[in-house]
C-alpha cells in the first residue's frame, strides 16, 4: 500500500488559481477584457472558465510538474481525460536521475522505502548461460536503482496536491491560441477554457504536440510484452536486474519488492502490430509461446501475473532532429515528457527524463513569472534548449541499444554474446548519463 499523506485543504496563502498572494504578479490575476478574437469565440457569458496555468495530462509528468510548481508557491490545474488515475501498467525502473528529482520535490522518502534497491544486473543467454554480471555500486557508490509500481508513484505524487487540482474525465478535444497569447482549451464535455500557461504532458499520442506540428512517434519494429508476477509467501529472486538474451528476442525481470517481480519480452516484429488485444489469457498465452524453451523462472513469471498487469506494447520513439523538428513550445504551450520525447525503454530513462523536465522547467518559470508575462515565452524556450542537448542523445542512444539487442542474426548475436557484452561493455560509461543535479525545490 503506498504510504501517502492525506488531502488537506488549500492553504491560506494560495488565491483561487493556487499562487502564493505574496509572490502573484499582477498579470497572472484575471484582468477585464474588452477586445477578443472572434475565432475562438471567447465570451465571458459564454461561461469560459479562466485559468493560470493548465497541465494536460496526470501521468508521471503531469502530476510531478504539478508537485514541482507547487513546492515554489505556483498553483496549476491538472487535467486528465480518464475518470481516475491510470494505475494500470506494471512498474518501471527508476535510475539516480529520477530518485534526485523525487528527492528535490519531496516524495522520495515516501516511495523509495516500498521498493528493493537494485544491486546489480546479470546477463544471461537463452540457454542460462551467464555473459556478464555487474554491480551498480562498484561503479558508482551514488548510484540508486529500484523498480517501482507505476500505480504507487502516481498515488503519492497525486496526494501532495490539493484534491481539486486534477480534473478527470476531462478530455481535450480542441486547442486554439487567441490573439492575447493566451490558449483555449475546449473538453469533450463542452467545458472551455482560456489559460494563460499550457504544460502537454499527454504522453506519446499527445495532442497537443500534434497541433504544435510533431510528427507521429516512430514504431521501431519491436513490441513488449510486460507483467506483474505476484509471490503471496516472497519471491525467490536476489536484488538484480536479469536480462536474457536471444535472436531478435529478449527478456527481463527484476524484483520489485518482496512479493513482487516485474518482466517483460522484447520481440521484434516488422510492422507495427494491429488492433490493441486486451484479452489476458491470449496476451498471456503469446507471451509464454515466445519463451517456450527457455529458463523456467521465466515461465512462471507469466504464470504468477495477475491478468490486469500483462499488456502487450509496440515500442515507439521521436527523434528531435535539430533544425527539423519544432521546438518544445510555441507561445506559452510547453511540451514535458513523452508528450515531447517518446524514447524506446532500453536505458530505462523515459520516466526519469520526464521527472528532470519538470523540474527545469518549474525554474524557469517560476523565475519568469515573477518578471511578467513578457519573460515567459522566453523561459519555455530557454528550457527546450537546455533540455534538447539532454534528451535527443538519450533517445537515440536507446534507440541503437535496442536495435543491437533485438539482432536476429546469428553471427552477430554469436559475436554480441562472446564478445562484445563479455569483453568490451563498461558499466561505467553505460551508466553516466544518470548524472543529474538537483536541488531541492523551495518556495
Amino acid at each position: 500500500m503506498a504510504m501517502t499523506t492525506s488531502h488537506m485543504p488549500r492553504p491560506s496563502f494560495y488565491n483561487s488559481h493556487g499562487i502564493r498572494s505574496s509572490q502573484k504578479p499582477s498579470w497572472f490575476r484575471a484582468q477585464p477584457r474588452t477586445k477578443h478574437n472572434p475565432s475562438v469565440n471567447i465570451k465571458a457569458s459564454a461561461g469560459v472558465r479562466k485559468e493560470d496555468i493548465v497541465i494536460v495530462g496526470a501521468g508521471i509528468a503531469g502530476l510531478a510538474t504539478a508537485v514541482s510548481l507547487r513546492r515554489l508557491g505556483i498553483g496549476s490545474v491538472v487535467l486528465e481525460q480518464a475518470a481516475s488515475l491510470r494505475t494500470g501498467g506494471t512498474s518501471l525502473t527508476l535510475f539516480k536521475n529520477g530518485w534526485r528529482v523525487l528527492d528535490a520535490i519531496g516524495v522520495a522518502d515516501n516511495v523509495r522505502g516500498q521498493f528493493l534497491e537494485i544491486q546489480g544486473m546479470v546477463v544471461n543467454s537463452e540457454d542460462g548461460r551467464e555473459l556478464r554480471s555487474f554491480k551498480f555500486k562498484d561503479e558508482d557508490q551514488t548510484q540508486e536503482v529500484r523498480a517501482v509500481e507505476r500505480r504507487i508513484l502516481l498515488e503519492t505524487l497525486a496526494d501532495e496536491l490539493p484534491p481539486e487540482t486534477v480534473r478527470f474525465s476531462s478530455k481535450l478535444a480542441k486547442i486554439q491560441s487567441s490573439e492575447n497569447g493566451e490558449t483555449l482549451l475546449q473538453l469533450t464535455d463542452g467545458t472551455t477554457l482560456l489559460a494563460k500557461i499550457v504544460i502537454g504532458c499527454d504522453g506519446i499520442r499527445s495532442p497537443i504536440a500534434k497541433w504544435m506540428g510533431f510528427s507521429e512517434p516512430r514504431y521501431v519494429g519491436y513490441s513488449a510484452f510486460r507483467g506483474l508476477g505476484v509471490y503471496p509467501e516472497g519471491q525467490p529472486f536476489a536484488a538484480n536486474v536479469n536480462y536474457i538474451y536471444g535472436r531478435g528476442l529478449r527478456a527481463g525481470y527484476v524484483p520489485v519488492s518482496p512479493t513482487k517481480v516485474y518482466w517483460f519480452i522484447c520481440y521484434n516484429s516488422p510492422s507495427s502490430p494491429g488492433p490493441k488485444i486486451t484479452d489476458p489469457a491470449l496476451l498471456r498465452k503469446q507471451a509464454k509461446e515466445l519463451v517456450n524453451n527457455w529458463p523456467e523462472e521465466l515461465i512462471r513469471l507469466i504464470d504468477l501475473s495477475p491478468d490486469e498487469t500483462i499488456s502487450k506494447t509496440p515500442l515507439v520513439d521521436r527523434w528531435l532532429w535539430p533544425g527539423l523538428s519544432p521546438p518544445a513550445s510555441t507561445g506559452k504551450v510547453v511540451l514535458v515528457g513523452d508528450a515531447w520525447h517518446p524514447m524506446t525503454p532500453n536505458l530505462g530513462q523515459g520516466a526519469c527524463c520526464a521527472l528532470e523536465d519538470s523540474v527545469i522547467l518549474t525554474r524557469k518559470l517560476a523565475d519568469a513569472i515573477k518578471s511578467g508575462p513578457t519573460a515567459v515565452e522566453g523561459a519555455l524556450r530557454e528550457y527546450g534548449e537546455e533540455r534538447w542537448p539532454r534528451v535527443f542523445p538519450l533517445t537515440v542512444r536507446a534507440n541503437l541499444v535496442g536495435s543491437l539487442l533485438q539482432w536476429d542474426n546469428q553471427l552477430v548475436c554469436s559475436i554480441r554474446n562472446n564478445v562484445v557484452i563479455p569483453k568490451l561493455v563498461r558499466l561505467g560509461p553505460v551508466l553516466e548519463h544518470t548524472n543529474f543535479e538537483c536541488e531541492p525545490l523551495k518556495a
